[in-house]
């Protein structure tokens, strides 16, 4: 089950920051009417609210650069918990900026993941 764990948490996390990176409006995709966004302390509920959240956000190009994922089974059913720590550089910026982001995943009934929570904090300091 652990080792499933980190399987899955690390193909999310790739598929997730592609997406951020290239195709941010199709992210809307792997959120559901139930899943919950805190992006610096700001809560946001609802796939379309966090959609617009992230594509409203003050840059449209970005790269993550992954330090690490560590994932864990988080219910009976079938949830992950995957957390993860980088740096994200911005167009024209000389300075990455550091973040750590949590996702909770939940099994589908259709046999793939959804995220049902995600946090998103810049490390600064």
């Amino acid at each position: 089950m652990e080792e499933q764990a980190e399987m899955v948490g690390r193909a999310f996390v790739d598929h997730y920051y592609h997406l951020f990176d290239t195709e941010r409006a199709s992210l809307s995709s792997l959120y559901q009417p139930t899943s919950m966004l805190s992006f610096e302390g700001q809560k946001i509920f609802g796939v379309d609210d966090i959609t617009s959240k992230l594509n409203q956000l003050p840059f449209d190009q970005c790269k993550h650069l992954i330090s690490t994922i560590d994932s864990q089974p988080s219910s009976p059913t079938g949830g992950i918990v995957v957390f993860v720590s980088g740096s994200l550089q911005l167009p024209g910026e000389e300075h990455h900026l550091r973040f750590s982001q949590m996702f909770h995943l939940i099994p589908t009934p259709q046999g793939s993941f959804c995220l049902q929570n995600d946090i998103f904090r810049l490390n600064y300091g």
